[in-house]
């Protein structure tokens, strides 16, 4: 008589049970609270700013405008990329969706510099050929929108536990520098309105400080999205300590990444004199890397000399 057992669930072979990582992989505890109202209120002034960008025919105020489009956009992806962080994972997705917050910063700083590139595309052309400016437009809106952008940021420095709350802070204060940068231009051109040429001159100026700022989000999510060696990991030494835990002879097939942002897992084959030394050498590995390397997510596989597997 065949006896049938019944299938594990996912939520049973995602367990971590007693000796395996501490690692989760979800999201928890993380409040949407500070992405909302940032999001509310720069979606709110950037319709203000696009409108009496282009009323004032301002360069300047049309990119900061821009800019709060953008940063709008990218506080939307944050927060779903939040939400989507918080599912469990799933027969179909055993990692879970920590990884959506890198992919959405990481599309957010592709927007970002298809943003500059217009900006220097628009700047050329009116350098070339320059158009008026009221300046006293630019002024007053572009210092309130200063003002906006100062209490976005700081609602955002209380939450920089994410990746994707941290892109979006570092576009907040690019905006800002553009804000700032609007003001100089109103401020300049209301004074002196033959001057128009440091309308585009200044955003220029802005979309290169933005470019800065986007590119170190940009390398950062990319190498996390490539699943590339954690920062503060040193992949050779990792190797190195490995060979030297008593009882090891080779190491190989050696793999070190992220599974969520600050928690780097390790996979790779021991080459050991004994298979029956094993379990040993298994704890003093897993103490040494918890220990030296901070890596608690640990998959090895004992190869006895000669080749032969546990």
């Amino acid at each position: 008589m065949r006896v049938h057992q019944a299938q594990p669930s996912s939520e049973h072979l995602h367990a971590h049970l007693d000796g395996d990582a501490r690692h989760a992989h979800t999201i928890e505890g993380r409040s949407q609270t500070a992405l909302s109202v940032a999001l509310g209120l720069t979606l709110l002034f950037a319709v203000i700013e696009v409108v009496t960008g282009f009323m004032s025919n301002s360069l300047a105020l049309i990119a900061d405008a821009g800019h709060m489009v953008t940063d709008a956009a990218a506080l939307g992806l944050a927060l779903l990329a939040q939400a989507i962080a918080r599912r469990p994972p799933s027969a179909r997705h055993s990692f879970g969706f920590v990884r959506a917050e890198a992919l959405a910063a990481f599309v957010n700083s592709l927007a970002m510099l298809a943003l500059v590139a217009w900006i220097v595309w628009q700047a050329v052309q009116r350098l070339l050929e320059p158009v008026a400016v009221q300046g006293g437009i630019v002024l007053v809106v572009a210092g309130i929108g200063a003002c906006i952008n100062l209490i976005v940021a700081w609602v955002l420095s209380r939450d920089n536990q994410s990746i994707n709350t941290r892109a979006a802070l570092v576009n907040v204060m690019g905006d800002l520098l553009g804000s700032l940068a609007a003001i100089a231009a109103g401020a300049i051109i209301y004074v002196a309105p033959g001057w128009v040429r440091v309308d585009p001159i200044l955003s220029i100026f802005v979309a290169l400080l933005i470019l800065r700022s986007t590119s170190g989000i940009l390398r950062e999510s990319y190498h996390f999205l490539m699943e590339g060696v954690p920062s503060q990991i040193d992949y050779l030494l990792v190797g190195a300590n490995l060979k030297a835990v008593k009882g090891v002879l080779d190491v190989h097939d050696l793999h070190v990444w992220d599974m969520s942002p600050g928690h780097p897992a390790l996979i790779g084959h021991l080459e050991i004199a004994s298979l029956e030394q094993w379990p040993a050498v298994l704890d003093a590995v897993r103490a040494m890397l918890r220990e030296k390397h901070g890596i608690d997510h640990v998959t090895l596989q004992p190869e006895a000399a000669g080749g032969k597997s546990l």
